[in-house]
């Protein structure tokens, strides 16, 4: 049988300091953001504590929320490459991997064919209303999204580094639309829900909006320098507890599974796979370093309980009947499930 993998090392003085670079630049980020992005304190961490893990996110909410003016402020502040792919039924996957050209050159009339890159060649990527296009788009995204590559014709090409694709999805209009199938739900870390401004807020953005007001960007942090925080946020320890909470948590969520609470098996008809499991570490340790801190808490799982899991687990038609919706029996499970630690995390 193979040995169980080792664990994670004490953070070194190289990795604490890696930590504090990071703690204060997302402090920054979020100052910089809020130049532009009024509220939304919830939605701009989860974007950015997805970014940290290498991870993608499903932004849902209404029109008008600011989520395509999210992802470009966000690209701006941190100097990536940005292209904004708008989603329609007649979207063929060419159209967003890019094609092969017949061009001749004219010196020696030879023709050869070159490769057109299409906009997934970028470091962010925004699918806006992905759920508007056909399945085999969705899939040619959904290649991307997993491997950080396309495949046209016979030739794979490697997508550029970081790489993040995150989609935005319209819950209010289902008519010509193809639901995305769990499996590609699966690929994103995150679903965020993008809800309306507060009352303040909302005076804010109209002040913002119908003056000159035009925010200046400073650009914090390139590529390299992001994919360097992604490792430091991989090498941060995490307790045996706290696993154990991650485990216990994705599992109470299965229907039929030995020991589940009764009120899942009536509730829930699919739960959610191993892949919630990392997804939820992962999200700890980057909650943790954003916070300044260099371990995980169960409180760190509990808080991305609900944008890991809702988006994996498929309720029943009694739960709907009910009122009963994904987020109600997480947060459910979340005061539920028992935690072996007593500290709370920022």
């Amino acid at each position: 049988m193979a040995n169980a993998p080792a664990a994670p090392a004490p953070a070194s003085t190289n990795d604490l300091e890696a930590v504090e670079q990071l703690a204060r630049a997302y402090r920054v980020m979020k100052t910089e953001l809020g130049k532009v992005i009024v509220g939304q304190e919830e939605v701009v961490e989860q974007v950015l504590t997805a970014m940290f893990c290498n991870g993608h996110v499903l932004l849902v909410g209404v029109p008008g929320l600011a989520k395509t003016l999210l992802v470009s402020t966000i690209s701006k502040v941190l100097h990536l490459g940005f292209k904004r792919v708008q989603f329609t039924p007649d979207l063929m996957p060419s159209d967003i991997t890019g094609t092969d050209v017949l061009e001749e050159d004219h010196t020696t009339g030879k023709r050869a064919f070159r490769f057109v890159k299409g906009p997934l060649f970028a470091n962010m990527v925004l699918a806006d209303e992905i759920n508007r296009t056909p399945p085999k788009t969705q899939a040619a995204l959904l290649e991307a999204m997993q491997e950080h590559k396309v495949t046209v014709g016979e030739q794979t090409y490697t997508l550029p580094e970081p790489f993040f694709v995150l989609a935005t999805q319209n819950p209010i209009e289902q008519e010509g639309t193809y639901p995305l199938p769990e499996a590609q739900l699966d690929r994103f870390m995150f679903m965020t829900i993008v809800k309306y401004p507060t009352p303040a807020d909302e005076i804010q953005i109209m002040k913002q909006a119908t003056t000159n007001y035009k925010a200046e960007l400073s650009r914090l942090l390139d590529g390299n320098a992001i994919m360097e925080l992604q490792q430091i946020v991989r090498r941060v320890p995490v307790a045996d507890h706290v696993y154990a909470y991650a485990r216990d948590l994705v599992r109470a969520t299965r229907a039929g599974e030995p020991g589940v609470p009764a009120y899942i098996n009536e509730l829930v008809q699919w739960g959610a796979g191993p892949r919630a499991c990392i997804y939820l570490i992962m999200a700890g340790k980057a909650r943790a370093i954003l916070n300044g801190r260099v371990h995980v808490t169960t409180e760190d799982i509990a808080k991305m309980a609900l944008p890991v899991l809702r988006h994996r687990i498929m309720t029943t038609f009694s739960a709907e009947a009910a009122g009963m919706t994904s987020d109600k029996i997480i947060e459910r499970l979340v005061r539920e499930i028992p935690r072996t630690e007593s500290t709370k995390a920022a």
